[in-house]
């Protein structure tokens, strides 16, 4: 396969894991909707930063020895579980206390606050949530060797491949953000708040117990 035909490839697979909906996704939509755009943006980058640790430990072979160790993996597999439930106890919590969702901070698709407090753990949230996915380990494990030729230089070709996929799911991910942000007076309300948290947390929370139940990786 030639050069072109093998980035052609990539990029048509990566946009489309890129835009299927799953915890990514979600996540942009819980945090946007709970501190606005700006941390909803912040999300996708905290995710998206993600993506080069997987990079990285791919093409080290890391991935390769959690596969392999049962024990390693489901290590990172129940504290991937626990982390996606926790997030989902914190959204069913806030729907629970009728929390109102801020409708200056969401109307109008703004960025306010993009570097406050609540940005950085919105941040840290999307970063850890994808470093602790193993079905991510999986598919960088089994994808991206696919574009590596025996010559290339596993770590930067790996680097590299990544950093398209930065850019495709950050933009991908940052138009999710601006379309919840533009609903935002919808979502300012009460009724819209709480319904809109107990979904994504029980969401959440079934898709952490689906991964602590399966025995497999997939």
């Amino acid at each position: 396969m030639s050069l072109d035909a093998q980035l052609w490839s990539f990029l048509i697979a990566i946009t489309l894991l890129s835009v299927t909906p799953g915890v990514d996704t979600l996540l942009v939509i819980r945090n946007t909707a709970r501190g606005g755009v700006g941390d909803g943006m912040m999300t996708s980058f905290g995710i998206c930063l993600g993506l080069f640790v997987h990079a990285t430990i791919s093409a080290l072979g890391i991935s390769w020895i959690l596969l392999q160790s049962a024990w390693a993996f489901s290590a990172l597999k129940l504290a991937g579980a626990g982390y996606l439930v926790w997030l989902g106890l914190a959204s069913l919590k806030a729907a629970h206390a009728g929390h109102q969702l801020p409708v200056a901070a969401v109307a109008g698709g703004g960025v306010p606050g993009l570097f406050g407090a609540t940005a950085w753990r919105a941040l840290r949230e999307g970063l850890l949530c994808n470093v602790l996915n193993p079905k991510t380990i999986i598919f960088y494990m089994a994808f991206l060797p696919q574009f590596i030729a025996p010559g290339d230089a596993a770590l930067s070709k790996s680097l590299w491949l990544a950093g398209i996929h930065f850019v495709i799911a950050n933009i991908w991910q940052i138009g999710v953000a601006v379309m919840v942000g533009s609903a935002g007076g919808w979502l300012g309300s009460r009724s819209a708040a709480r319904w809109l948290n107990g979904l994504t947390g029980g969401v959440l929370v079934m898709l952490g117990l689906k991964l602590a139940l399966t025995r497999q990786p997939v």
